[in-house]
């Protein structure tokens, strides 16, 4: 599923980690485990799936915050692992995210102006402190922020209003690509859509790329072209997300969309749902064989020994499963 004119590829990713248990016990937690997709230019992909899935996991892995176990990343065709430091952060320039909770991201003893020129500062973009508090200023109002917030603390304002803080900083540094962690999750349900319609209509002056990580399939349909759904650190479809939402393939892209509530009525009381039993499997103890088939519906003795490859069900819709 990768694509030598995507802007990012990645290529079988896996991404094992070493803990200790309380006993003191080594574990080999496999949070990533085979995953491949590619994003192109101007295009959102979605990652979704429950919380442990691997969705944070890879992201970080992306930027450069996790190193894989194996697998490859590209961005714009250059393998981002075999880089050295020096030129590794000339790229990530290129790669910025935007965190899930602004209150925690944003330095609560700078000024918002300050919070916005420091990156370009530290890469040299701006010849002097005057020049980046300008280009600040002028992405603060991009985002929607009002003039004097440039002089003001990061506690003077609302959720919604440190989220346009946290992206304008983001596109500080005139990224192509920006991951999005769960970018509305921490806010309430009414300023949430105004920051979906912030990003994309930052996506569309800009022509910028996202990674868009969430557990929320409302604000994916709303921004993403492509979804890709991941469970216990594999990926389980990966369509057009006009596609997933009209005909998903997969028992647990179904058993997800059902429990994503539809606001009309009849459509709601009517349409069916899968019902998922227990929990996501330990990334340490994964089962053999498809590691959904713990709770999956339909389920046979195959789905217990033999893992399902990732196919083309239909044009562009991919599925890992036997028996859909």
């Amino acid at each position: 599923m990768t694509d030598s004119a995507a802007l990012l590829e990645v290529d079988n990713l896996h991404v094992h980690f070493r803990s200790g248990g309380l006993l003191g016990g080594r574990q080999n937690v496999r949070a990533v485990d085979g995953v491949s997709f590619s994003v192109a230019p101007g295009e959102t992909l979605g990652l979704v799936g429950e919380s442990g899935s691997g969705k944070s996991t890879i992201a970080r892995t992306v930027l450069g915050l996790h190193r894989p176990t194996s697998g490859q990343i590209r961005f714009e065709g250059e393998d981002l692992l075999a880089l050295r430091a020096r030129e590794l952060r000339k790229r990530r320039r290129h790669l910025q995210i935007v965190f899930q909770d602004p209150a925690t991201s944003l330095n609560p003893r700078m000024k918002v102006g300050a919070i916005v020129a420091e990156p370009l500062l530290v890469h040299g973009l701006a010849e002097s402190k005057r020049e980046a508090a300008e280009r600040a200023r002028e992405l603060l109002e991009l985002c929607g922020m009002p003039a004097d917030s440039i002089d003001r603390y990061p506690h003077a304002f609302s959720g919604g209003q440190q989220q346009r803080v946290a992206i304008a900083r983001a596109l500080a540094l005139e990224p192509k690509l920006v991951v999005a962690d769960e970018p509305t999750s921490a806010l309430d349900v009414s300023i949430q859509a105004q920051i979906v319609n912030l990003m994309a209509d930052l996506q569309e002056r800009l022509g910028l790329s996202y990674l868009l990580i969430s557990h929320d399939l409302a604000v994916v349909r709303e921004l993403a072209d492509r979804v890709a759904v991941l469970y216990a650190g594999r990926l389980f479809e990966l369509a057009p997300a006009d596609d997933l939402y009209a005909r998903p393939n997969n028992p647990y892209t179904k058993a997800l969309l059902g429990a994503s509530p539809i606001p009309d009525p009849v459509v709601e009381r009517h349409r069916e749902r899968i019902v998922l039993r227990g929990e996501i499997p330990n990334p340490a103890a994964p089962p053999s064989g498809c590691r959904f088939h713990t709770r999956c519906p339909i389920a046979q003795d195959r789905c217990s020994h033999e893992q399902p490859p990732l196919e083309e069900k239909h044009a562009g819709q991919w599925s890992a499963c036997w028996f859909t």
